[in-house]
């Protein structure tokens, strides 16, 4: 089978893995940090090489392969190498009366071999490949952590700085692969008094990024291919939201060439709101009054990302604590996954599970409890025959009851 394995070839890949790590020599300090200064040396040497392949598939820029691919991955195997020894060493927990004397310990233990599935531009699978993947990993009882995507909605208040706001949606949104993130903005809600202004504004920041001709812009990514070109083509094409259309539209598909697109009040009931959008098109929904926009959010599939642009601190937090999504960003896109002391994982359909940074180590970490005791403190109430002396003295070490404890061992009885 060119370029991939037969059924044959996978097993005995996974065999040699598996004796690989049955050794032992993947465990130890010394070979983690060598891996890890292996992979960034890699990125270092082939950076031209990497930004090339990147060229190629996606026409991506150059500065934007920097920034969202080489530089991130090498970050990440600085931040590892500097905490890695931390993460391993075991965590010592506290014990209980019930055990006395003893030490208890959490041992981080690799949990093994590891599939790891990740497509062409960010490690992802949506919710019906996230089902396959499940359910075939369930007949193994085999633990599984999925990123799955969304459609990741941005709220804009009316009090924002409009033109630090739409510099940054735009950044987010077609500073990202055009669109093709699974954390890219999906859809705006705003309210129909703003919506005109925040249109306007979104208008000229696209303009001074892209020019006045966007498909021939060097700084915009195209789309992967003609399959998800023509998927896009459908949902822009879809009757209930072609006059939608307030800026772009433009299309080139022999260039797999999309201009940013703006559409307003789109319908509910459209593609473009049905499905993630995956692309260069942003639909903007309209509410009479923004927190309107937090029902609408729960009403859909829970978010890999949800980002909020106000100056209202008590909008913020209500925010937070009433819409469920993967991760937040207030007065911005994007840039959570910038910071590696913060999980990456989505909830319910966008995902389960987090990694980047320790929480990447402990995703692939089976966390063993370890409890050592010597062989003094033996007491022989914990042992058969248990007479009412004895079940007195160990409810009350049971429940904490130090008093009932005492005035059993001094053989007080109530009457």
């Amino acid at each position: 089978m060119e370029g991939g394995f037969d059924g044959a070839g996978a097993a005995e890949v996974v065999a040699e893995l598996r004796e690989s790590f049955g050794s032992g020599r993947t465990r130890s300090f010394e070979w983690r940090v060598a891996q890890l200064k292996g992979i960034a040396r890699l990125i270092v040497e082939k950076e031209a090489e990497i930004t090339a392949a990147l060229d190629d598939d996606l026409a991506k820029p150059q500065i934007e392969s920097f920034i969202g691919e080489i530089s991130m991955v090498r970050e990440s195997c600085r931040f590892a190498l500097k905490e890695l020894k931390r993460w391993m060493k075991p965590e010592k927990v506290a014990t209980s009366i019930t055990t006395f004397p003893s030490s208890a310990k959490v041992v981080s233990e690799p949990l093994g071999v590891v599939l790891i599935i990740s497509a062409w531009n960010y490690p992802f699978c949506n919710a019906r490949v996230g089902r396959i993947v499940m359910t075939a990993a369930a007949k193994h009882l085999t633990p599984v952590v999925l990123e799955l995507g969304g459609k990741c909605p941005v709220l804009v208040d009316s009090n924002v700085d409009i033109k630090v706001a739409t510099r940054r949606i735009v950044a987010g949104k077609w500073g990202c692969n055009s669109g093709q993130a699974c954390i890219a903005p999906d859809y705006i809600i705003t309210t129909k008094s703003f919506a005109p202004k925040l249109v306007d504004a979104l208008k000229i920041t696209l303009e001074k990024f892209y020019g006045k001709d966007p498909l021939e812009s060097a700084d915009l990514s195209r789309i992967v291919n003609s399959n998800h070109f023509k998927r896009l083509m459908n949902l822009l094409d879809d009757e209930k939201v072609s006059g939608t259309i307030v800026h772009g539209g433009q299309r080139n598909e022999k260039r797999l060439r999309i201009a940013p697109t703006i559409l307003l009040d789109v319908p509910s009931d459209s593609l473009i709101m049905k499905e993630e959008v995956f692309g260069p098109l942003l639909p903007i929904v309209t509410v009479d009054e923004l927190r309107e926009g937090f029902d609408l959010i729960n009403s859909k599939g829970k978010p890999l990302a949800a980002y909020l642009f106000t100056k209202d601190r008590k909008l913020e937090e209500k925010f937070v604590k009433t819409v469920s999504a993967g991760g937040m960003v207030i007065n911005d896109t994007i840039l959570q996954v910038t910071n590696p002391r913060l999980p990456f994982g989505g909830v319910g359909e966008s995902g389960m599970g987090s990694y980047h940074g320790k929480f990447s180590f402990d995703a692939f970490s089976h966390k063993k409890a370890v409890l050592s005791r010597g062989f003094g403190g033996d007491v022989a109430m914990r042992y058969p025959p248990y007479t009412a002396h004895k079940q007195k003295i160990l409810r009350g070490l049971i429940t904490g009851n130090i008093i009932a404890v005492f005035l059993a061992l001094i053989g007080w009885t109530r009457h």
